[in-house]
């Protein structure tokens, strides 16, 4: 018997080259090539998983849907679970409430038309929400989303109403229907890999990604025993070569551990929930 009871997503955000156009603003057709390769290593991606018997959440932006349809066909017909993840990589906090909209409808609509899907799940292109987000993901039915930073292993409730300036104590809103999954730069490849000039980023060192994952799995497991480690990858960036390494080591490492359990976010989002209410999180003044 054991006490363990972690949950481990591998996420994988199916940008393409939506977020060389959509956030980077590329216009080199060789910078926007690198998203081209994002449908070879989604393949990649998908002979491990199914090796592994591994059920994981592909985040995907319309735009990539309608370039690549057979391969989102063939993400969900493997058993994985596709989340909304905007139209061409859009940041949210730059758009209009009128304009976040649009962008909701379309990538709901391309998922629908080309995969046959109704995502429950959302996360926000660049990790950024806009004040509009959240009520706009409530509004459209959905169960989760995985955008914010207020906890490590721990999903949480989202809020609106929020409040915060330079001059007055900060003012925690309301806690919704909606579970927050909560992500980590730590645990993201592409600022690791992705080489973007003028950045601090880029072409470092792979095995020294898979230690810091193996230490941040670590950490939960032996220290905390419980809750969620999700890890976001994108397969333009861990399906290259020696990354694919870091992928399969990081399986390896965890695969078999008592109490650990691989699947979808919405699997341990629906889990999370039995039981519990929207609360502000502990140690929080309402």
């Amino acid at each position: 018997m054991t006490d363990k009871n972690v949950h481990v997503a591998l996420t994988f955000d199916y940008d393409a080259m939506s977020v060389w156009i959509g956030s980077i603003g590329a216009t080199s057709p060789s910078m926007v090539s690198r998203g081209e390769f994002g449908a070879i290593a989604v393949r990649r991606v998908l002979r491990l998983l199914e090796e592994r018997k591994i059920r994981a959440t592909f985040f995907v932006p319309g735009h990539t849907a309608k370039a690549f349809p057979q391969t989102v066909v063939d993400i969900a017909a493997n058993g994985h679970e596709i989340g909304h993840h905007g139209w061409v990589h859009e940041n949210p906090v730059s758009m209009s409430p009128d304009e976040e909209r649009r962008i909701m409808e379309k990538g709901l609509e391309v998922l629908d038309t080309v995969a046959g899907i109704r995502p429950v799940g959302y996360r926000s292109p660049a990790w950024d929400n806009s004040p509009n987000t959240i009520p706009l993901l409530l509004e459209y039915g959905f169960r989760y989303e995985s955008s914010l930073m207020g906890d490590e292993y721990e999903a949480y409730w989202c809020r609106i109403g929020d409040t915060w300036n330079t001059t007055d104590e900060w003012k925690f809103g309301k806690p919704v229907d909606l579970v927050e999954l909560p992500v980590s730069w730590m645990l993201d490849d592409f600022p690791h890999f992705e080489l973007i000039v003028g950045a601090n980023s880029g072409n470092k060192n792979p095995r020294d990604l898979l230690q810091v994952w193996i230490d941040e799995f670590d950490y939960l497991y032996d220290r905390i025993g419980t809750g969620i480690f999700n890890v976001t990858m994108h397969p333009q960036t861990i399906g290259r070569g020696a990354r694919m390494l870091v992928l399969e080591g990081l399986i390896d490492h965890i695969q078999g551990k008592n109490g650990v359990t691989f699947g979808t976010c919405a699997d341990y989002a629906e889990k999370w929930r039995v039981g519990k209410s929207p609360s502000l999180p502990r140690d929080a003044v309402g």
